[in-house]
């Protein structure tokens, strides 16, 4: 039986890894910048620890002057995932100290931002439980 000799297998192995770096090249080229992957991340870490609701117009003009569509930080997204990480983490740590980190994330991206204005919005106050329901207005009679 005759094995192939060592030099003939590493020619098309070669061809295939001189060729495969064109693709991936192509990929990081178009990928956004990687400050852009964090602010998503920590956007969406301010919103899931704090409980602010995300301004959609203003978080897309700050991607936007990035080059960053919101589609592509989404969840499912295309770098959703990279996202998603960098959020998972960025919301453990928020947690850790959630009140100094409320405070301090709300005065970079809340109502009076000071890296940029209402991107987080307040939550929205909810009735208190044991509060009796509002009475409805009678009809005239």
């Amino acid at each position: 039986m005759l094995l192939p000799s060592r030099r003939a297998l590493a020619l098309p192995l070669l061809g295939l890894a001189l060729t495969a770096p064109g693709a991936a090249e192509a990929q990081i080229r178009n990928a956004p910048p990687p400050r852009a992957l964090e602010f998503a991340a920590y956007i969406f870490s301010a919103a899931n620890v704090c409980g602010y609701r995300i301004g959609v117009a203003e978080f897309d003009a700050l991607l936007e002057k990035q080059n960053v569509k919101a589609a592509d930080v989404a969840p499912r997204g295309p770098f959703g995932a990279k996202v998603q990480t960098m959020f998972a983490l960025m919301s453990n740590q928020m947690q850790l100290n959630r009140e100094q980190a409320c405070l301090a994330v709300a005065g970079e991206y809340g109502p009076e931002g000071n890296v940029a204005k209402n991107v987080l919005l307040p939550a929205p106050v909810a009735a208190p439980a044991d509060a009796p329901p509002e009475a409805a207005p009678k009809p005239a009679q």
